[in-house]
């Protein structure tokens, strides 16, 4: 299954694993697709321990890195020092917004932290100043054939910087025109994700959103995002003129996932109607399991959600404790996952997820050409 991307790439799927999980990211590029690490939430130290073992796990195989540095964000300060910048974000975010997270999180009967385990800032990778250092340490290792955008277009220096290392750079959008944006900026392929997507997601569904972007991009490169569960919406994608899928939520309950037991198996009780896209952990629309936490955040009486990156700044506490208590936590969890997550019902191995998807989309682009045969 090969195409203009999977060569440049060196892979022999078109598959395309989004995950924040190293582990997956070398099962993946082993079986033939490209394991893609999520760096937000790493500092610099924890990206560069992490990129360090894929490097000697994953052998001769290619990987990438997706980073989120959004185009717009509250408090942007361009090149402020790092220092400076969270301290007046902080400043930025009202009392009462920390309040109510503590208050729900002792309502629902969350742990507190051990004393000595401070909150940090919460500020992740969500600005340049944060984002800029990650490529910096990303562009240090050999294996990284691609870097992809979670939020916008890259800054011009670092889609520059990126392609003079020799390395891809994409970014995900929602709507033909954000893709018009990335491509008039250089990128070297898209992902257009539809509304049906896991984290952030837009509001065009994912059938209507591919073809529009390939027609508006074309000859670039696009990979389609939103909704794929299986090979049956891989051969759809690949039908409609994608170069690939960009998978996400797949990967949440594989064998080879670092999510809790808890977080695992709410993923696997759940159906297609149980997620909903809220504000409540990024300040930006984001699809994540619906809970006592995303109704909250929706009623009158209750502070309203900041922008990006202040709302995730204003809830660091229950992202760590709810992350050191899971199983006590999932009413109050951030779990974000696509709807595809109703046919997420079984364990398996990341490997077997990629054979299984490849021979199903095989089966279905078969299907397809014997139901046009005109013999």
């Amino acid at each position: 299954m090969q195409n203009e991307l999977t060569k440049r790439f060196g892979i022999e799927f078109p598959i395309y694993a989004f995950t924040h999980c190293r582990d997956v990211v070398v099962a993946v590029s082993k079986a033939g697709g490209l394991g893609v690490l999520g760096a937000v939430g790493f500092s610099v130290e924890q990206l560069q321990v992490e990129l360090d073992w894929i490097d000697e796990h994953i052998g001769d195989k290619p990987y990438g890195v997706d980073i989120v540095l959004p185009a717009k964000y509250d408090g942007d300060a361009g090149e402020m020092d790092l220092g400076k910048l969270t301290g007046q974000l902080q400043e930025m975010i009202p009392e009462g917004h920390r309040e109510f997270v503590r208050q729900m999180l002792d309502d629902h009967d969350v742990p507190d932290l051990p004393a000595d385990e401070a909150l940090g800032t919460g500020l992740m990778g969500w600005n340049a100043a944060t984002a800029v250092p990650q490529v910096e340490e990303i562009l240090r290792h050999d294996n990284v054939v691609m870097v992809a955008n979670a939020l916008g277009t890259p800054p011009p220096d670092l889609v520059s910087q990126i392609q003079a290392s020799g390395r891809a750079v994409g970014a995900l959008c929602g709507t033909p025109a954000q893709a018009g944006r990335h491509a008039a900026a250089g990128l070297d392929f898209v992902i257009a994700q539809g509304y049906e997507g896991g984290g952030h997601t837009g509001d065009i569904g994912s059938v209507v959103l591919w073809p529009q972007v390939i027609d508006e991009v074309g000859p670039l490169p696009v990979l389609a995002a939103g909704g794929i569960g299986g090979g049956r919406q891989m051969a759809a994608a690949l039908s409609m003129g994608a170069a690939g899928v960009w998978t996400g939520s797949l990967w949440l309950a594989v064998e080879e996932a670092a999510a809790s037991p808890a977080e695992i198996q709410s993923y696997l009780n759940a159906t297609s109607k149980d997620t909903v896209r809220s504000r409540s952990y990024t300040g930006k629309p984001c699809r994540m399991l619906r809970n006592d936490w995303t109704e909250a955040w929706e009623r009158q009486d209750t502070p309203d959600t900041l922008g990006m990156p202040l709302q995730m700044m204003a809830v660091r506490e229950a992202m760590l404790r709810s992350g050191r208590y899971p199983d006590k936590a999932q009413a109050v969890a951030f779990n974000p996952v696509g709807q595809i997550v109703g046919t997420m019902n079984k364990v398996k191995r990341s490997a077997d997820v990629i054979f299984e998807m490849v021979e199903e989309c095989v089966d279905s682009l078969e299907r397809s050409r014997q139901m046009l045969s005109t013999d």
